[in-house]
């Protein structure tokens, strides 16, 4: 066991974690304690890179912190409508045309087909995990149990970036589409600051407003937010239909073969690093594992069909506008509507701005409710402020995260032109995607005081040329523009000599009880590897912006988060130490007695 692996077993929730202040632990009582924890940040910090939590932990102890228990009300039907609703939004109305007017032309479809690809891959491991651990915290419970504390943070804080920067970028899109449905510029609804930087002078008051009334359908019932969704997605897919047909009755074919990889390779897979941004928010699903009946059953069948039907919803849709259209005159902010004015049915893009907008209802309906719990899970381990924990005893929601999570994207929503971060957004989703299948192969392969040491290493060195050729891989494409072949013929047999020995020469140390990945070690090895290389499409200043993020992320956690999950571990450890004392003294009384 690693050293700090048992020190968040506990049952006993520490005084102050579901209320009080702000920060209720030991190192934040006075200033003079605080400067005490400053000073151990170094052997503080190498406890919390060796914790590892337990999944019983997870499920019982962390859950308890929260006080009420959200209500188990979903099945596999919401979930998979919450999927649908999660996935399909703003990306597939907007940036469909920007990718195949700019990057990949008409082989758009395979951009849509390579980033499904990877997201189906990474929900695999995400339906493996939520099963296994049916908790609200998603992707920052699994790496908890599987890497531990600090890389659990890191994915955590980037997570909760993606929903808001995400959330307001769609709430932005809804005024723009609003406007086109009443015949007005976007602007016409918006308040032009002119003592403000370009960026942030165009004030969204609508975009506000709608996360407002977001806000409240969350936090009243997440049943209810569920029916909400699927009327809206049922109408949103009728939408949907529509345009498939009445887009291919004006097809031409010589639209889409007379040029259909016009920019190559490269910019297929180009366009599939900006597209995967159309497949965030699945993730949101497996958080509602801890509201969930059945989980076992329901988020096997809610996931995965609700990501098929996403995937082949989208690469019809981008060959009917494709069809419609040669690439080159297609419009990159309005593509369908500009598509229908152009073979003569302009009035159908009022239908196509009333199906965007039924859709990027749903997107922020659903982001809503996984980023509260991503919110919710982090305050329960005290990296975030523990009063954000509580989940209201009437509503059975958790209140004080959806409301803070939504205030933070409403604040973004109201000042900022987002245009430039769907790059970003895509780093960070596919940043985690790519831990939590790292995380799902030491699930797999390491079980505390059960692997050999010679095990051990033989999976820590496959896991380490796995990810090393797949950097190797990315970092050649990415920067040799008119490269050969020769780095790939080293890196990608390296990648499949590590998966092959780890499927040949390393024993499996668990095997899932009732759902579980398929192909292991090659699917969640193949998702690490298609993640880390879609991050190589993507541009240089999306990686200083993900690098500022992340430092901002760090100073955090060195002076705040750190100390406050140490000493809440601390806490419950000796918590935990008491209780089996206390229960030694009782069995040695009663042992006396009967000798007596």
């Amino acid at each position: 066991m690693a050293p700090g692996e048992a020190t968040d077993v506990g049952m006993r929730r520490p005084a102050g974690c579901c209320g009080g202040g702000v920060f209720p632990e030991d190192s934040f009582a006075s200033w003079g304690a605080y400067g005490r924890a400053l000073l151990e940040t170094g052997p503080r910090l190498r406890d919390r890179l060796t914790a590892r939590s337990a999944v019983d932990v997870e499920v019982h102890a962390v859950r308890g912190r929260s006080g009420a228990d959200m209500r188990r009300e979903l099945n596999w039907w919401d979930l998979a409508w919450f999927g649908v609703g999660a996935v399909i939004g703003a990306g597939i109305f907007v940036l469909t045309g920007q990718e195949a007017k700019e990057a990949a032309g008409p082989a758009v479809v395979l951009s849509y087909a390579v980033s499904g690809i990877s997201a189906m891959l990474s929900v695999f491991c995400y339906t493996e995990f939520a099963i296994e651990i049916p908790v609200a915290g998603g992707s920052f419970a699994y790496l908890r149990v599987e890497l531990g504390d600090f890389m659990a943070f890191i994915a955590a804080g980037n997570i909760l970036l993606e929903y808001c920067i995400g959330g307001a970028a769609v709430a932005r899109s809804w005024t723009s589409y609003f406007a086109t449905l009443l015949n007005h510029h976007p602007n016409d609804f918006r308040i032009h600051a002119t003592s403000l930087a370009e960026d942030y002078n165009r004030l969204d008051p609508i975009a506000v407003v709608v996360i407002t009334l977001i806000c409240l359908f969350a936090v009243l019932s997440t049943k209810g937010s569920s029916r909400f969704n699927y009327i809206l997605s049922i109408v949103h897919f009728a939408v949907i239909i529509f345009i498939i047909g009445a887009g291919l009755s004006k097809a031409k074919l010589s639209n889409f073969t007379a040029e259909f990889a016009p920019y190559g390779a490269r910019g297929i897979f180009a366009a599939s690093a900006v597209l995967f941004f159309a497949y965030i928010g699945f993730d949101a699903v497996s958080t509602m594992a801890e509201e969930t009946k059945n989980p076992a059953k329901d988020i096997p069948v809610g996931l995965v069909g609700a990501m098929a039907l996403t995937t082949v919803v989208y690469c019809i849709l981008a060959v009917t506008l494709c069809l419609m259209q040669p690439y080159r005159d297609i419009d990159p902010d309005a593509p369908f509507s500009v598509a229908f004015s152009a073979v003569g049915m302009d009035w159908a893009k009022y239908i196509v701005a009333f199906g965007a907008l039924k859709g990027m209802t749903t997107v922020l309906l659903v982001s809503a409710v996984g980023q509260a719990r991503y919110l919710t899970h982090i305050a329960r381990t005290h990296m975030a402020p523990p009063c954000l924990a509580v989940v209201s005893p009437r509503w059975g929601t958790p209140v004080r995260a959806t409301v803070t999570m939504l205030t933070a994207t409403a604040i973004i929503a109201f000042f900022t032109d987002l245009g430039i971060l769907s790059n970003l957004l895509s780093i960070s989703t596919l940043f985690i995607f790519m831990l939590v299948a790292v995380a799902l192969l030491v699930h797999r392969y390491y079980a505390s005081g059960e692997t050999t040491a010679a095990n051990r290493n033989k999976l820590v060195s496959c896991v380490a040329v796995i990810l090393a050729a797949s950097v190797g891989t990315a970092v050649y494409w990415g920067v040799a523009v008119d490269g050969g072949w020769a780095a790939y013929v080293v890196t990608v047999p390296a990648w499949f000599a590590a998966t092959l020995y780890l499927h040949l020469g390393v024993p499996k140390a668990r095997v899932p009880t009732m759902w579980g990945v398929p192909l292991v070690p090659w699917l969640p090895s193949a998702s690490i590897f298609i993640n880390i290389f879609l991050l190589g499409s993507i541009d240089a200043k999306s990686f200083m912006r993900f690098a500022i993020w992340t430092v901002a992320l760090l100073v955090y956690y060195f002076f705040v988060g750190l100390h406050a999950s140490y000493d809440t571990a601390k806490v419950l450890a000796a918590e935990a130490a008491a209780a089996r004392v206390e229960e030694g003294g009782h069995k040695a009384v009663e042992i006396a007695g009967a000798s007596s």
